[in-house]
């Protein structure tokens, strides 16, 4: 099958990850892939190249409706291109074999207007993918999307290099930690993610000042190619005297080594459609602590994974920090569960494979059972 990917941006984060995984999945099963994006750097198209992609570019009307016309299949990936998808296949006479995916519970679709237009694009696609059960219920109540066309397929992980990571040798975990400032005695709590205000970095940062114990470091691992989010949150670091603390690492690709290096993972979202790094960090063996809102609580389980707090609550969030900071039987204990978990329910070839069954429903042309 020829497959035309089209996603908002090739940059580094979830979604981009996401398709980076799943275009090396269908490539080593036959597949012919095409992907083009729409604006950005473009930081993942090597690693898109290296996986077996034939092409891989920024486009616009043009270059989308060639590459439609030659896919059998085309799959858009985040709104801007699921909107420019649905129109350009549609124009190309490929909406027999239109497909989007939903990475996130966009707040956007929240608005009145956004909501009505995303509702009649959405007609287009013969199916939506949607990553979590909670960004299925999102994008019917929000989206206007019919629950009959909606398939649920969690994100799959391979957690090889995560687990390799974990067994790095003690002095080479040392030689990373110090090079960051960080000493044997410290505790690293890591968030990797993009500083959007989604991920809230300013209430982790507040919830650091607020922690009290000193043996406790942050490690922030991103960057915001599209904003100022990454300099808002040095000047709420600075305006805390958190010092050498919280450290900015920006953005790296060795994050499996850097999961490795810390103790605990922390992301404080404020919305969240799965959250594939949660994934990476429980692979690596290390516990999570995050926010109970959006599809956090079908990955990381209260107590058994991690440790959930309401959103944008500073005080609770140095709580749950100061509690896996002063217990390593804890932090343990979290670990082995969170890496058992990515095992058992998110499997790479799982989330390969029940992407391609819903490729080979809409290619049959049987239309979706009556909701």
């Amino acid at each position: 099958m020829k497959i035309l990917h089209l996603v908002t941006t090739l940059d580094v984060g979830g979604a981009e990850m996401h398709l980076l995984a799943q275009v090396r999945g269908q490539t080593q099963r036959g597949h012919q892939i095409r992907v083009l994006y729409l604006k950005g750097k473009g930081t993942l198209a090597p690693d898109l190249r290296a996986a077996g992609a034939g092409y891989v570019g920024r486009a616009g009307f043009a270059g989308i409706f060639r590459s439609a016309r030659w896919a059998d299949l085309v799959h858009t990936h985040l709104l801007k291109a699921d909107a420019a998808g649905a129109l350009v296949a549609t124009l190309a006479g490929r909406r027999r074999g239109l497909v989007a995916s939903k990475h996130n519970d966009e707040q956007v679709l929240k608005r009145p207007l956004v909501s009505i237009a995303h509702g009649l694009l959405g007609r287009l696609p013969r199916r939506t993918i949607v990553l979590s059960d909670h960004v299925g219920r999102f994008v019917t109540q929000y989206g206007r999307l019919r629950p009959n066309r909606i398939r649920r397929i969690y994100y799959g992980l391979d957690p090889a290099p995560f687990e390799q990571a974990a067994r790095m040798p003690r002095e080479e975990r040392d030689a990373l930690r110090a090079s960051f400032g960080f000493r044997p005695e410290h505790c690293v709590f890591v968030c990797v993610a993009r500083f959007a205000p989604q991920k809230a970095h300013d209430v982790l940062l507040r919830a650091l000042a607020q922690v009290g114990d000193d043996s406790v470091r942050l490690l922030l691992v991103g960057d915001d190619p599209f904003g100022d989010g990454r300099r808002k949150a040095e000047a709420v670091a600075r305006e805390l005297a958190l010092g050498d603390r919280a450290v900015f690492a920006g953005i790296r690709r060795d994050v499996p080594q850097l999961l490795a290096a810390s103790e605990v993972f922390v992301m404080p979202s404020l919305w969240e459609g799965l959250g594939l790094v949660f994934l990476e960090a429980m692979a690596t063996g290390l516990p999570v602590v995050s926010t109970r809102v959006s599809a956090v609580p079908e990955v990381v389980v209260e107590g058994e994974t991690g440790l959930l707090v309401p959103p944008s609550d500073a005080d609770a969030l140095a709580a749950a920090m100061r509690s896996l900071a002063r217990d390593a039987d804890l932090r343990a204990r979290l670990g082995r569960a969170g890496r058992a978990c990515v095992r058992a329910r998110f499997g790479l070839d799982r989330m390969v494979d029940e992407t391609l069954a819903v490729y080979a429903e809409v290619a049959s042309g049987r239309p979706p059972a009556r909701s």
